[in-house]
Protein backbone atom coordinates (compact mmCIF):
# COMPACT_ATOMS: atom_id res chain seq x y z
CA UNK A 1 0.00 0.00 0.00
CA UNK A 2 2.73 2.23 0.70
CA UNK A 3 5.24 1.14 -1.87
CA UNK A 4 8.98 0.47 -1.11
CA UNK A 5 10.98 2.57 1.42
CA UNK A 6 12.89 5.27 -0.58
CA UNK A 7 16.11 5.14 1.20
CA UNK A 8 16.59 1.93 1.60
CA UNK A 9 18.33 -0.04 -1.36
CA UNK A 10 16.03 -2.68 -3.18
CA UNK A 11 16.98 -6.44 -3.27
CA UNK A 12 16.08 -6.77 -6.96
CA UNK A 13 18.79 -4.38 -7.65
CA UNK A 14 21.47 -6.33 -5.96
CA UNK A 15 20.08 -9.13 -7.00
CA UNK A 16 20.08 -8.06 -10.88
CA UNK A 17 23.53 -7.03 -10.01
CA UNK A 18 24.82 -10.30 -9.12
CA UNK A 19 22.88 -11.90 -12.10
CA UNK A 20 24.63 -9.61 -14.39
CA UNK A 21 28.42 -10.87 -12.62
CA UNK A 22 27.39 -14.28 -13.11
CA UNK A 23 26.52 -13.98 -16.99
CA UNK A 24 29.78 -11.89 -17.33
CA UNK A 25 31.69 -14.94 -16.14
CA UNK A 26 29.73 -17.75 -17.02
CA UNK A 27 28.34 -17.38 -20.39
CA UNK A 28 30.30 -18.83 -22.66
CA UNK A 29 28.52 -19.63 -25.75
CA UNK A 30 29.16 -23.27 -25.69
CA UNK A 31 25.44 -24.91 -25.22
CA UNK A 32 26.39 -27.77 -23.04
CA UNK A 33 28.45 -25.25 -20.89
CA UNK A 34 25.68 -22.91 -21.08
CA UNK A 35 23.29 -25.06 -19.89
CA UNK A 36 25.61 -26.17 -16.81
CA UNK A 37 26.92 -22.74 -15.79
CA UNK A 38 23.16 -21.16 -16.11
CA UNK A 39 21.52 -23.93 -14.04
CA UNK A 40 24.99 -23.16 -11.28
CA UNK A 41 24.14 -19.49 -11.60
CA UNK A 42 20.04 -19.85 -10.75
CA UNK A 43 21.07 -22.11 -8.09
CA UNK A 44 23.74 -20.04 -6.82
CA UNK A 45 21.48 -17.00 -7.08
CA UNK A 46 18.51 -18.28 -5.48
CA UNK A 47 20.77 -19.79 -2.46
CA UNK A 48 22.64 -16.54 -1.72
CA UNK A 49 19.70 -14.29 -1.82
CA UNK A 50 17.64 -16.50 0.39
CA UNK A 51 20.57 -16.74 2.96
CA UNK A 52 21.35 -13.19 3.24
CA UNK A 53 18.07 -12.59 3.88
CA UNK A 54 18.41 -15.04 6.55
CA UNK A 55 21.49 -13.76 8.00
CA UNK A 56 20.03 -10.54 8.32
CA UNK A 57 16.73 -11.52 9.82
CA UNK A 58 18.57 -14.15 12.31
CA UNK A 59 21.56 -11.29 13.16
CA UNK A 60 19.18 -8.81 14.17
CA UNK A 61 16.93 -10.97 16.10
CA UNK A 62 20.67 -12.00 17.98
CA UNK A 63 20.72 -8.24 18.92
CA UNK A 64 17.03 -7.56 20.13
CA UNK A 65 13.74 -9.68 18.94
CA UNK A 66 12.00 -6.18 18.08
CA UNK A 67 15.12 -5.49 15.86
CA UNK A 68 15.16 -8.30 13.96
CA UNK A 69 10.93 -7.98 13.47
CA UNK A 70 11.81 -4.53 12.12
CA UNK A 71 14.41 -6.16 9.55
CA UNK A 72 12.09 -8.85 8.94
CA UNK A 73 9.33 -6.84 7.89
CA UNK A 74 11.36 -4.72 5.78
CA UNK A 75 12.75 -7.57 3.38
CA UNK A 76 9.18 -9.20 3.62
CA UNK A 77 7.88 -5.15 2.32
CA UNK A 78 10.44 -4.83 -0.80
CA UNK A 79 9.35 -8.19 -2.17
CA UNK A 80 5.41 -6.98 -2.38
CA UNK A 81 5.10 -4.70 -5.79
CA UNK A 82 1.78 -3.56 -5.73
CA UNK A 83 1.80 0.44 -5.36
CA UNK A 84 4.58 0.20 -7.46
CA UNK A 85 2.63 -1.63 -10.34
CA UNK A 86 0.09 0.57 -9.69
CA UNK A 87 1.08 3.31 -9.75
CA UNK A 88 2.82 2.77 -13.23
CA UNK A 89 -0.16 1.96 -14.67
CA UNK A 90 -1.58 4.65 -13.42
CA UNK A 91 1.43 7.23 -15.13
CA UNK A 92 -0.21 5.70 -18.27
CA UNK A 93 -3.94 5.73 -17.52
CA UNK A 94 -2.95 9.74 -16.88
CA UNK A 95 -1.51 10.44 -19.80
CA UNK A 96 -4.11 8.57 -22.16
CA UNK A 97 -7.13 10.10 -20.41
CA UNK A 98 -5.48 13.48 -21.55
CA UNK A 99 -5.26 12.61 -24.86
CA UNK A 100 -0.83 12.78 -24.67
CA UNK A 101 -0.29 9.27 -26.44
CA UNK A 102 3.68 10.79 -26.06
CA UNK A 103 3.74 11.01 -22.32
CA UNK A 104 1.91 7.40 -22.31
CA UNK A 105 4.77 6.00 -24.62
CA UNK A 106 7.42 7.42 -22.23
CA UNK A 107 5.45 5.93 -19.01
CA UNK A 108 4.87 2.28 -20.69
CA UNK A 109 8.57 1.04 -20.21
CA UNK A 110 7.95 0.68 -16.50
CA UNK A 111 5.69 -2.06 -17.31
CA UNK A 112 6.44 -3.84 -20.58
CA UNK A 113 9.18 -5.12 -22.36
CA UNK A 114 7.71 -4.19 -25.92
CA UNK A 115 8.36 -1.33 -28.67
CA UNK A 116 6.01 1.34 -27.21
CA UNK A 117 6.37 3.21 -30.39
CA UNK A 118 5.05 0.54 -32.79
CA UNK A 119 1.78 0.86 -29.96
CA UNK A 120 -1.62 2.83 -31.03
CA UNK A 121 -3.63 4.03 -28.46
CA UNK A 122 -5.31 0.51 -28.37
CA UNK A 123 -2.29 -1.18 -27.90
CA UNK A 124 -0.73 0.93 -25.42
CA UNK A 125 -3.95 0.10 -23.63
CA UNK A 126 -3.78 -3.60 -24.02
CA UNK A 127 -0.38 -3.68 -23.11
CA UNK A 128 -0.94 -1.75 -19.59
CA UNK A 129 -4.00 -4.20 -18.86
CA UNK A 130 -1.60 -7.52 -19.83
CA UNK A 131 1.10 -6.19 -17.81
CA UNK A 132 -1.01 -5.23 -14.83
CA UNK A 133 -2.53 -8.88 -14.89
CA UNK A 134 0.31 -10.86 -15.24
CA UNK A 135 2.37 -8.81 -12.98
CA UNK A 136 -0.98 -9.41 -10.36
CA UNK A 137 0.78 -12.79 -9.87
CA UNK A 138 4.65 -12.30 -10.51
CA UNK A 139 4.68 -9.19 -8.42
CA UNK A 140 1.95 -9.40 -5.71
CA UNK A 141 0.39 -12.87 -5.11
CA UNK A 142 3.27 -15.04 -5.75
CA UNK A 143 5.50 -13.39 -2.91
CA UNK A 144 2.82 -12.65 -1.25
CA UNK A 145 1.98 -16.89 -0.81
CA UNK A 146 5.91 -17.34 -0.51
CA UNK A 147 5.46 -15.08 2.16
CA UNK A 148 3.02 -16.78 4.21
CA UNK A 149 4.54 -20.14 3.77
CA UNK A 150 8.23 -19.03 4.23
CA UNK A 151 8.52 -15.53 5.65
CA UNK A 152 10.90 -13.23 4.26
CA UNK A 153 13.47 -15.31 3.83
CA UNK A 154 10.94 -17.58 0.71
CA UNK A 155 9.76 -14.33 -0.31
CA UNK A 156 13.22 -13.43 -1.41
CA UNK A 157 14.02 -16.55 -2.36
CA UNK A 158 11.23 -16.51 -4.98
CA UNK A 159 11.90 -12.42 -5.76
CA UNK A 160 15.47 -14.09 -7.02
CA UNK A 161 13.64 -16.08 -9.54
CA UNK A 162 11.50 -13.96 -11.08
CA UNK A 163 14.31 -11.84 -11.17
CA UNK A 164 16.45 -14.29 -12.97
CA UNK A 165 13.94 -15.35 -15.68
CA UNK A 166 12.97 -11.46 -16.42
CA UNK A 167 17.30 -11.23 -17.18
CA UNK A 168 17.93 -14.54 -18.89
CA UNK A 169 14.85 -16.40 -18.68
CA UNK A 170 14.62 -16.03 -22.70
CA UNK A 171 14.56 -18.44 -25.42
CA UNK A 172 16.50 -15.96 -27.37
CA UNK A 173 19.97 -17.02 -29.25
CA UNK A 174 21.85 -16.03 -26.57
CA UNK A 175 19.88 -17.22 -23.90
CA UNK A 176 18.71 -20.32 -25.23
CA UNK A 177 20.71 -22.88 -22.97
CA UNK A 178 22.33 -20.57 -20.68
CA UNK A 179 18.74 -19.49 -19.37
CA UNK A 180 16.57 -22.55 -19.33
CA UNK A 181 17.18 -23.42 -15.99
CA UNK A 182 16.20 -19.71 -14.80
CA UNK A 183 12.82 -20.34 -16.40
CA UNK A 184 12.15 -23.75 -15.68
CA UNK A 185 12.34 -22.93 -11.92
CA UNK A 186 10.43 -19.77 -12.85
CA UNK A 187 7.44 -22.22 -14.35
CA UNK A 188 7.85 -24.39 -11.26
CA UNK A 189 7.63 -21.62 -8.68
CA UNK A 190 4.79 -19.79 -10.41
CA UNK A 191 2.25 -22.38 -10.97
CA UNK A 192 0.35 -22.17 -7.78
CA UNK A 193 0.25 -18.67 -7.72
CA UNK A 194 -0.70 -18.13 -11.29
CA UNK A 195 -3.39 -20.20 -10.69
CA UNK A 196 -4.52 -18.22 -7.14
CA UNK A 197 -3.87 -15.25 -8.86
CA UNK A 198 -6.47 -16.02 -11.26
CA UNK A 199 -9.20 -17.49 -8.86
CA UNK A 200 -8.76 -13.88 -7.05
CA UNK A 201 -9.13 -12.24 -10.13
CA UNK A 202 -12.22 -13.68 -10.86
CA UNK A 203 -13.68 -13.23 -7.43
CA UNK A 204 -13.01 -9.39 -8.18
CA UNK A 205 -14.28 -9.05 -11.18
CA UNK A 206 -17.58 -9.82 -9.98
CA UNK A 207 -17.37 -6.78 -7.74
CA UNK A 208 -15.44 -4.05 -10.38
CA UNK A 209 -17.35 -5.84 -13.78
CA UNK A 210 -19.70 -8.31 -12.99
CA UNK A 211 -18.52 -10.34 -15.37
CA UNK A 212 -16.69 -13.23 -13.21
CA UNK A 213 -18.96 -16.24 -14.80
CA UNK A 214 -16.93 -14.87 -18.50
CA UNK A 215 -13.70 -14.45 -16.40
CA UNK A 216 -13.76 -18.45 -15.97
CA UNK A 217 -14.96 -18.66 -18.91
CA UNK A 218 -11.94 -17.27 -20.98
CA UNK A 219 -9.68 -18.25 -18.50
CA UNK A 220 -10.91 -21.97 -18.40
CA UNK A 221 -10.97 -21.62 -22.72
CA UNK A 222 -7.79 -19.42 -23.51
CA UNK A 223 -5.16 -19.52 -20.09
CA UNK A 224 -3.60 -22.63 -21.61
CA UNK A 225 -2.73 -20.85 -25.11
CA UNK A 226 -0.43 -18.77 -23.36
CA UNK A 227 2.98 -19.19 -24.04
CA UNK A 228 4.20 -19.46 -20.78
CA UNK A 229 2.68 -22.27 -18.31
CA UNK A 230 1.50 -19.26 -16.47
CA UNK A 231 0.89 -15.94 -17.56
CA UNK A 232 -1.86 -16.95 -19.87
CA UNK A 233 -4.17 -17.57 -16.19
CA UNK A 234 -4.17 -14.28 -15.16
CA UNK A 235 -4.09 -12.57 -18.27
CA UNK A 236 -6.98 -14.56 -19.44
CA UNK A 237 -9.64 -13.99 -16.68
CA UNK A 238 -8.35 -10.17 -17.06
CA UNK A 239 -9.34 -10.95 -20.84
CA UNK A 240 -12.98 -12.73 -19.70
CA UNK A 241 -13.68 -9.68 -16.58
CA UNK A 242 -13.31 -6.59 -19.42
CA UNK A 243 -14.50 -8.32 -22.70
CA UNK A 244 -11.56 -7.41 -24.31
CA UNK A 245 -9.17 -9.42 -26.53
CA UNK A 246 -5.25 -9.57 -25.14
CA UNK A 247 -2.38 -11.28 -26.51
CA UNK A 248 -1.80 -11.40 -30.71
CA UNK A 249 1.48 -9.94 -31.75
CA UNK A 250 3.66 -7.36 -30.00
CA UNK A 251 7.41 -6.21 -31.05
CA UNK A 252 10.06 -6.49 -28.75
CA UNK A 253 13.47 -5.53 -29.99
CA UNK A 254 12.38 -4.69 -33.31
CA UNK A 255 11.14 -8.40 -33.82
CA UNK A 256 7.34 -9.29 -34.18
CA UNK A 257 6.68 -11.92 -31.56
CA UNK A 258 3.23 -14.07 -32.18
CA UNK A 259 1.10 -14.92 -28.91
CA UNK A 260 -1.94 -16.25 -28.29
CA UNK A 261 -4.89 -14.16 -28.19
CA UNK A 262 -7.23 -14.32 -25.03
CA UNK A 263 -10.38 -13.36 -24.45
CA UNK A 264 -13.28 -12.26 -27.30
CA UNK A 265 -13.26 -8.81 -28.49
CA UNK A 266 -16.79 -7.45 -27.50
CA UNK A 267 -15.85 -4.02 -27.90
CA UNK A 268 -12.86 -1.57 -28.32
CA UNK A 269 -10.23 -1.33 -24.92
CA UNK A 270 -10.55 2.13 -23.64
CA UNK A 271 -8.91 3.58 -20.94
CA UNK A 272 -11.46 2.70 -18.02
CA UNK A 273 -10.47 -1.02 -18.76
CA UNK A 274 -6.63 0.30 -17.13
CA UNK A 275 -8.63 1.85 -13.85
CA UNK A 276 -10.91 -1.80 -14.02
CA UNK A 277 -7.52 -3.68 -14.21
CA UNK A 278 -6.02 -1.47 -11.24
CA UNK A 279 -9.34 -2.36 -8.89
CA UNK A 280 -8.94 -6.41 -9.77
CA UNK A 281 -5.86 -5.99 -9.03
CA UNK A 282 -6.28 -4.47 -5.84
CA UNK A 283 -8.93 -6.92 -4.62
CA UNK A 284 -7.33 -9.80 -5.48
CA UNK A 285 -4.21 -8.93 -3.41
CA UNK A 286 -6.60 -8.44 -0.55
CA UNK A 287 -8.56 -11.73 -1.07
CA UNK A 288 -5.38 -13.70 -1.66
CA UNK A 289 -4.05 -12.16 2.01
CA UNK A 290 -7.17 -13.36 3.47
CA UNK A 291 -7.46 -16.64 2.29
CA UNK A 292 -3.49 -17.04 3.32
CA UNK A 293 -4.30 -16.00 6.69
CA UNK A 294 -6.97 -17.95 7.31
CA UNK A 295 -5.50 -21.23 5.63
CA UNK A 296 -2.46 -20.41 7.88
CA UNK A 297 -4.05 -19.75 10.99
CA UNK A 298 -5.85 -22.83 10.68
CA UNK A 299 -2.85 -25.32 9.68
CA UNK A 300 -0.74 -23.37 12.55
CA UNK A 301 -3.87 -24.30 14.88
CA UNK A 302 -4.28 -28.05 14.20
CA UNK A 303 -0.22 -28.70 14.03
CA UNK A 304 -0.33 -27.07 17.41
Amino acid sequence: MLGDPPWMPHPVRLIGAAISLGERRLRTGLERRDLRNGAMLAVAAIAMSAACAWVIVAGTARIAEPLGAVAATLIAWTTLALRGLDDAAREVQRALESNNDARARSALPALVGRDPVALDRAGMIRATVESVAENTSDGVLAPLLFLFVGGPVAAIAYKAVNTLDSMIGYRDERYLFFGRAAARIDDAANYLPARLTAICLIAAAQFVTGRASQALTICRADARDHASPNAGYPEAAVAGALGIRLGGAAIYGGEVEHRASMGVAERDPSVADIAATRMMMKIAAATAFGLLACARFMIVRALA
